[in-house]
């Protein structure tokens, strides 16, 4: 995935140094990601904040679905 401009949701370092660790328990059988965690992270953080409808996620995050998927 390309880079994309930061927006005010986004999760600082810090924050994500001490989320991270809760966030990437998997099972070491289970299909590898095909976005990264704090895209998705970034993403749901983005719908909380905005209150928006799922379908209207930003198209340089994730797609919405897989968002959805992962919460």
């Amino acid at each position: 995935m390309s880079k994309r401009r930061p927006y005010p949701t986004d999760v600082s370092d810090e924050e994500w140094h001490f989320a991270a660790p809760y966030l990437t328990l998997m099972n070491k059988g289970a299909p590898q990601r095909r976005y990264e965690l704090r895209e998705m992270f970034n993403a749901l953080r983005w719908i909380v904040r905005a209150g928006a409808p799922w379908r209207l996620l930003p198209n340089d995050f994730p797609p919405w679905g897989m968002v959805y998927q992962q919460t």
